[in-house]
């Protein structure tokens, strides 16, 4: 009986190649469906996939928790242009700004500066954080009990805070300015001062990083 069936589609084959004109190229024959009889997946099977290794991964991105996290995020938002440069407005009565992400503990804030626009002397309450400039000049003026001092803020370079750390920061050139800042915790408060006043337990921890 087997051997009948075979010859027979065989002249079948035999039959349609008569009908039909020979194809110009061979064809690969379809690969056999694969399916589960009795509908299951190979996940279902397989059981829960966070119980194998390579099902599981553990090399994710995290969310920075350290100064340094902190700073290597503000570089890498800021070499990546076509992030926020589409974003850039500005304000000829305010400074402009925008959220550009949020994470556990800390926040990235987009801001721009047309000429003369000034932030005034400010802290930033229980904040600390990085800011950097990503297109322009601005100048940053601080205050401590040793006095004031001042620095002028260009791309490429890095201001990193602590909590309660007093400064201003204005843009005294005659093109717009763009800067980056983030903020751990978030920012809740800004404290605005007098250009003369020093809050009597000001911290003066605070560094320049490039």
């Amino acid at each position: 009986m087997r051997m009948t069936r075979i010859r027979k589609r065989n002249r079948d084959r035999s039959k349609l190649a008569r009908r039909s004109p020979a194809p110009t190229a061979p064809t690969a024959p379809a690969a056999p469906a694969r399916g589960w009889t009795d509908g299951l997946s190979d996940v279902s099977i397989a059981g829960d996939p966070l119980a194998f290794p390579h099902l599981a991964r553990t090399d994710l991105p995290r969310h920075p928790t350290t100064v340094a996290g902190h700073a290597r995020l503000i570089r890498e938002i800021a070499a990546d242009r076509a992030r926020w440069e589409p974003l850039v407005r500005y304000d000829a009565l305010t400074r402009w700004y925008a959220r550009l992400e949020t994470g556990p503990g800390y926040e990235v804030w987009l801001l721009s500066w047309l000429p003369g626009q000034s932030s005034g002397f400010h802290d930033h309450g229980e904040s600390s954080g990085v800011m950097t400039v990503v297109q322009g000049e601005l100048i940053e003026r601080s205050l401590t009990r040793a006095g004031e001092g001042a620095r002028t803020l260009r791309p490429g370079g890095q201001r990193v805070f602590s909590s309660g750390y007093l400064h201003e920061v204005v843009n005294g050139t005659l093109e717009p300015a763009v800067s980056i800042h983030l903020y751990t915790p978030g920012l809740t408060e800004m404290n605005q001062y007098g250009g003369t006043a020093v809050p009597e337990q000001h911290p003066q921890a605070q560094a320049e990083a490039h």
